[in-house]
């Protein structure tokens, strides 16, 4: 039996290859990768559009437009040359069961961190961020949330397994501190009064990229980070394929900007969610979704 509750040691599934042709290992948690990337095909918490538990199988299916690039630009060296990255497939759970998922992934997450391995996840909706929290805090205690979105997710009021109210919870559980916590994007109705930093979309799309950083690394500082990218932070004409859709977004290239000049900062999980690829067009949405992903990696590679 794996550690996975009560599931079989093939508890991980997935496509016929993983994302970026990178190794498939289905039990990563005793080889020699550095970062996991696993999928959650989830999407019980929605609260538009459903579809988003299709979201890990599209940017792994176009992630191979990436790979034929040896180094992505703007970097400037190979990413497996300086990163050991393994995709783990698809965490499995009982089907319609949103406690058993939230479980699952928690314990594959902690499992995955005490190996000394980090983790990069593809959702599914952004509630799966929540267990995920749960298990990188227990790893590296309380950590700063740098949060791309057209959402807060703050929202009191919605049931347990919502995907507006991960931050909300997250806060009251301990597991993040929201005043060294920025919120990217945000174009939707929210509460001022809770602790992080908003940074509007409008403000995002008329100041500077420098100014942007500047800010949210001064107030990160040093703390250990969970970045967490909801692709509908993109404007529509740039992501049209997720649940909750928003006008008014940011550009992929603004946003990958902003993204590429956190390499600095101690991150040390992260994920890409809410890709629905039945509304996407082209897959452009899964493929910015992919960009954004290989672009994480390549942070993390460069530190190095």
């Amino acid at each position: 039996m794996s550690s996975l509750g009560n599931k079989p040691d093939n508890s991980l599934v997935s496509n016929a290859f993983g994302f970026l042709r990178f190794p498939l290992d289905f039990q990563p948690y005793n080889g020699d990768a550095e970062w996991v990337i696993t999928g959650v095909p989830f999407d019980m918490a929605t609260s538009g559009r459903s579809g988003a538990r299709h979201g890990p199988a599209a940017i792994r299916q176009v992630s191979t437009n990436l790979a034929w690039e040896s180094s992505r630009w703007p970097w400037n060296f190979k990413l497996r040359d300086k990163l050991k990255v393994v995709d783990c497939g698809d965490v499995v759970f009982n089907f319609g069961d949103a406690q058993d998922m939230s479980e699952q992934l928690q314990a594959h997450a902690e499992r995955v961190l005490a190996a000394g391995k980090r983790m990069l996840t593809f959702g599914g909706d952004h509630f799966v961020t929540l267990p995920l929290l749960r298990a990188h805090a227990k790893h590296f205690g309380k950590m700063a949330l740098v949060h791309f979105d057209a959402h807060t997710d703050t929202y009191g009021n919605g049931s347990k397994f919502d995907h507006g109210t991960m931050f909300f919870h997250a806060p009251n559980e301990g597991l993040i501190d929201p005043e060294r916590s920025v919120q990217i994007g945000i174009r939707t109705e929210h509460d001022t009064d809770n602790g992080f930093t908003v940074l509007d979309a409008g403000q995002v799309n008329d100041r500077s990229v420098d100014d942007v950083l500047a800010q949210i690394k001064n107030i990160v500082g040093d703390m250990p980070v969970y970045l967490t990218f909801d692709i509908d932070c993109l404007d529509p004409a740039f992501a049209p394929g997720t649940g909750t859709p928003v006008c008014g977004g940011l550009t992929s290239d603004r946003a990958m900007k902003i993204l590429r000049g956190l390499q600095p900062l101690n991150i040390v999980g992260m994920d890409v969610v809410e890709v629905a690829p039945s509304y996407d067009h082209a897959e452009i949405t899964a493929l910015a979704a992919a960009s954004v992903a290989l672009d994480m990696l390549y942070m993390q590679a460069a530190k190095k």
